[in-house]
């Protein structure tokens, strides 16, 4: 038995959610091409998710209830997932406070993208985007608790910001989350105006989305004349000088809140992207050593520091290097970011830029080299689980719950740097202890929207502990794991029989057998590792 998964398993577990639909032609040797459909995906092919998605509803319960005059009735009931494709100004009602109604219908459309984010993780053929939006959704983090706001939004920053440009140009990128509804709540630049504006947006792009904290150079320069390389319009990094400039160069981004304005004005209720030039501040600006004429066009100020920060070599190295840290190991080598600086750079106005340098990295001598240098985390764990034993599966409220014990908090993680990315953290003794417990209650029947087959599932040649042994192991791992683990699961399958002679007894001791002999695979650090 091999000591490593060939090339092929590997790229399944990174990028996808391990085996099952959209990995079957992911076999010896077709890596590239593989990579080359799942970089191009296209929805008119993956009917069954989309099937899936208009099936698939949620329980909706709460008591009735009263407030200002106002009354509602009790609702049970399940429903459809109706907002993933509505445009915001069709939500916008629920964020105007003065129409009464139950808050869980003012949140229901963080739930629907929930629910569809794991439909897609267990059942599209294209696993790759998948991978890459939970990447960029970690990046340009929003926190859905923050804000009502922020929940009615994310149905548009999923569907139009992060997966329309999970694969396309980064500058193009920045731009859609910029001027989101999501993200101008989420950091406040929806409120910001001249005098003075509002720094949470403008520090988080340089510091979080674009050139990232290594180049923040403020411990060593105070005047942004100072910064090596600033005079001639190049910086090594920036300051905090740069970060007040940039800020006052987004301030009139906003969003039709409906709220005040001015005096006898209010804006558009709506939630869509507004530039109120009201509030925009016109006067000079210097960012990155770049001089910003007064009184540009709408917009412009904004637009310029996008293409400056997107630009620069610093950012290339920073998000680069966060590609590479997800995609290969926490401490990914330095020739393999430098060749993804290279393509990122070159590409730089590429319509594809991102997917070009994601195809630099995996096709890479590197990738198939660093197999076991991070694990799985739970979306990434549960989603395999479910895949790899071809589950049926919808998410419920316990579910919610379940997974909000295993610290990976779907839109929800609580500061703007998103969930780590470091191993060590998806390590802890209570996450190891949710993940081993999940298999098991997953497998029984615990979770009443979790429906497995595993005795018709397996072959009926497969009779004897080995047997069972070798392809459940085979199907969830891509190979035979190597002693003393593919060891230990023959030795309790077989619980002190001969591990090549049948099973004894009829289906229901099989299927029992076949339970614990999966949950155990789904425990093995061979499962864990990517």
């Amino acid at each position: 038995m091999a000591s490593l998964p060939p090339p092929h398993v590997i790229a399944a577990h990174r990028l996808a959610f391990g085996l099952g639909v959209g990995t079957e032609t992911l076999t010896e040797g077709r890596l590239p091409d593989w990579l080359a459909d799942q970089l191009a995906p296209d929805d008119a092919k993956d009917a069954d998710v989309a099937r899936r998605l208009a099936a698939a509803t949620l329980h909706m319960k709460y008591p009735a209830g009263e407030e200002e005059g106002t009354k509602w009735p009790a609702v049970d009931d399940h429903r459809h997932l109706t907002s993933l494709d509505r445009p915001i100004r069709e939500l916008w009602h629920l964020a105007d406070w003065g129409k009464k109604m139950n808050y869980s219908e003012r949140i229901r459309p963080f739930y629907d993208v929930f629910v569809a984010t794991w439909i897609r993780a267990v059942y599209s053929k294209y696993q790759l985007r998948e991978v890459m939006v939970d990447f960029w959704h970690n990046h340009f983090n929003v926190n859905s608790d923050v804000d009502i706001t922020v929940a009615i939004a994310l149905p548009t920053y999923d569907k139009d910001v992060i997966r329309k440009h999970c694969f396309g140009n980064f500058r193009a990128f920045l731009e859609a989350v910029a001027s989101s509804t999501a993200m101008l709540r989420y950091l406040n630049n929806g409120a910001s105006r001249a005098s003075p504006a509002n720094e949470n947006y403008a520090r988080e792009l340089f510091e979080l989305h674009t050139l990232g904290q290594p180049a923040y150079l403020n411990h060593l320069y105070n005047r942004w004349r100072d910064v090596p390389g600033a005079l001639e319009g190049k910086p090594a990094g920036y300051i905090d000088q740069d970060v007040y400039e940039a800020a006052r160069a987004f301030t009139g981004w906003t969003y039709g809140s409906g709220d005040y304005a001015r005096d006898g004005e209010h804006h558009p209720r709506t939630g869509e992207f507004l530039y109120y030039e009201l509030w925009h501040d016109n006067y000079q600006k210097r960012i990155l050593g770049v001089e910003f004429d007064p009184n540009q066009p709408p917009l412009a100020d904004g637009r310029k520091v996008l293409d400056l920060v997107a630009n620069h070599p610093a950012t290339a190295r920073f998000v680069c290097t966060k590609l590479c840290r997800r995609l290969v190991s926490d401490n990914p080598p330095e020739s393999l970011i430098t060749a993804a600086i290279a393509t990122w750079t070159a590409a730089a106005a590429a319509p594809d830029q991102i997917a070009q340098t994601i195809r630099t990295i995996v096709l890479s001598e590197t990738f198939a080299t660093t197999y076991g240098q991070k694990v799985k985390r739970p979306l990434e764990f549960t989603a395999a689980l479910l895949r790899g034993t071809s589950a049926e599966f919808t998410p419920d409220g316990n579910f919610f719950w379940a997974m909000g014990n295993t610290n990976q908090k779907l839109f929800q993680w609580p500061t703007p740097n998103g969930h780590p990315d470091d191993q060590n953290y998806w390590l802890s003794a209570s996450t190891m202890l949710n993940r081993w417990t999940f298999p098991l209650a997953a497998l029984q029947g615990w979770w009443s929207n979790v429906g497995t087959t595993l005795l018709r599932s397996t072959p009926p040649t497969a009779t004897s502990p080995k047997q069972l042994t070798e392809y459940w192991t085979t199907r969830l791992l891509g190979y035979l794991p190597p002693d003393p683990t593919f060891s230990t699961l023959v030795n309790f399958t077989a619980q002190n029989d001969n591990p090549d002679n049948p099973l004894p007894g009829g289906d229901r001791q099989t299927l029992d057998r076949l339970t614990q002999l999966v949950s155990l695979i789904a425990m093995t650090p061979e499962f864990h590792l990517r």
